[in-house]
């Protein structure tokens, strides 16, 4: 069986090899993923990706190369071409070149099928999301991997059901690859990130607001600055809903996404600063606004401002990548034991070397390691002359959990990142709940901490302060600082870089 005439000419014949060979190479590569458990990050990136592409420029050189040896051959005054071809298929040669045309045709597009949805699975991944671009990615591919949400693909947050989203996302995507390749993205990545789908079509595919826990008990455990590291216990109830959860959202933490409420705010880019915020009740009608005193809106400011319906990344605005600040990482990671307590002073020197900031993470592990040393070395020469193993197992501890909150390269630390859950280094809940923001008729978004929890133990072990069943306690500040907590914002003083 002969080809045509117009086939012999080199680009048709680079084109055909290009293909073959990209082919040969994805059936090899896809082979290789099958048998391997997990399939490598660019290994996909080049099997459903780079080589399909390739082989698609080496298809189109074959019809390329036809129509140029065609057009030379008409140039050279050889006999013309057909304007189409001509199929007849009672001629044997006819037959068989249709034939392998339909066969080669056919299984072209079955792979290509199979390729595609490769392509698109291999895209949706979280190895995708997380690795391909791997230093700016870094951090929140580590965070990820330490969060609640550590089986969710990132896809199931970011993207959500439904083609639309998905085009969406490719289609922003295309930027970020953009600002890759040429460097242009920021360090630390800008939040809160723009246009991002609302939380009520992805949260609550899974957390369904109607059947949250109505209450939980809650221990935070921190350790006190001082040699002794005094470990200092607090047991809250929180009123994530009502008392019963057949009363659902009527009270409680959630009851700001009731289905029969809505809250909406002005805000400034950062979502820091709330200055005017409104409540309405769907069922009644009833509607009231409230205006920060210290930081009013004029109305030609509201009218210009974009009103903003809370949902929940209002305040779970870091649900998959919290970066802890070194106050709090440095309690946890003392509690699983990586850092030795007995070490007298080891919660404010630890606090006090990962919150300086760093150009590398090789240089933070020198400084850090450096800074334990000669403090153990000197201050505690005893110690450190009999148990050096204790301060190097603070120092490996240490550096394992700063490995996970604070990137240098990508400036990436607790301070870029504000979570709003809570009010100890970041206002969160006091954005509102901070008694300046009152309604024309008196009311005040109060800033009383029993209306989202209370405390029923707090103490050191041994000597812990207990609540009767149903009753609270009133908080009671480790340090000595008297009364003075109770007319000042927590984050006056805690700011995550402070023991």
């Amino acid at each position: 069986m002969k080809l045509p005439r117009s086939t012999q000419n080199w680009t048709t014949l680079m084109g055909a090899t290009i293909a073959l060979v990209a082919l040969f190479m994805i059936a090899f590569f896809f082979g290789i993923s099958l048998v391997l458990e997990r399939g490598h990050a660019y290994l996909g990136l080049v099997t459903f990706i780079l080589l399909p592409a390739v082989m698609i420029v080496g298809l189109l050189l074959i019809p390329i190369g036809m129509l140029l040896q065609i057009r030379r051959g008409r140039r050279d005054g050889e006999s013309a071409a057909p304007a189409w071809p001509l199929v007849d298929l009672n001629d044997v040669h006819h037959r068989n070149a249709f034939l392998v045309f339909s066969i080669g045709t056919t299984l072209l597009l079955f792979i290509s099928a199979i390729g595609s949805y490769e392509a698109f699975n291999f895209t949706e991944s979280v190895t995708f999301c997380g690795t391909i671009c791997h230093s700016v990615m870094h951090p929140e591919y580590t965070a990820y991997q330490n969060s609640p949400h550590a089986r969710v693909a990132c896809v199931g947050c970011h993207v959500g059901p439904g083609a639309t989203w998905y085009v969406r996302s490719k289609i922003s995507g295309l930027y970020q690859v953009y600002s890759v390749i040429f460097d242009k993205y920021s360090r630390p990545i800008a939040t809160p990130i723009e246009n991002l789908r609302p939380a009520r079509e992805t949260c609550e595919e899974c957390h369904w607001p109607q059947k949250f826990y109505a209450q939980k008990v809650r221990l935070e455990t921190h350790y006190l600055a001082g040699k002794e590291n005094t470990q200092w216990d607090i047991y809250l109830i929180m009123k994530i809903g009502a008392q019963h959860s057949a009363l659902g959202l009527s009270e409680g933490i959630h009851w700001h996404i009731n289905p029969d409420v809505n809250i909406e705010f002005v805000s400034d880019e950062t979502r820091r600063k709330l200055p005017w915020v409104r409540y309405t009740n769907r069922r009644t009608g009833e509607t009231r606004e409230y205006q920060d005193t210290e930081n009013a809106l004029s109305e030609e400011q509201k009218k210009n401002s974009v009103v903003r319906s809370m949902d929940c990344m209002d305040c779970h605005n870091r649900p998959s990548h919290d970066y802890r600040a070194p106050a709090i990482f440095v309690n946890y990671a003392i509690t699983a034991g990586d850092i030795p307590r007995g070490l007298p002073e080891i919660k404010s020197m630890a606090v006090e070397v990962c919150a300086q900031e760093y150009d590398s993470p090789e240089a933070a592990q020198k400084s850090i390691e450096s800074a334990l040393h000669n403090h153990y070395r000197t201050s505690y020469a005893e110690l450190y002359a009999t148990r050096r193993d204790l301060v190097e197992k603070a120092s490996d501890g240490l550096m394992r959990a700063f490995a996970k909150n604070i990137f240098p390269i990508m400036k990436v630390r607790w301070s870029a990142y504000p979570n709003h859950i809570g009010h100890l280094e970041f206002n969160g809940c006091f954005r509102c709940h901070n008694d300046k923001h009152i309604s024309s008729d008196g009311k005040v978004i109060s800033r009383d901490c029993n209306l989202c929890h209370f405390i029923i133990g707090q103490g050191t072990p041994g000597q812990l302060e207990t609540a009767p069943i149903g009753q609270r306690l009133e908080f009671r500040h480790p340090g000595d600082v008297g009364d003075m907590w109770k007319d000042m914002l927590c984050t006056d003083c805690h700011t995550g870089a402070n023991p």
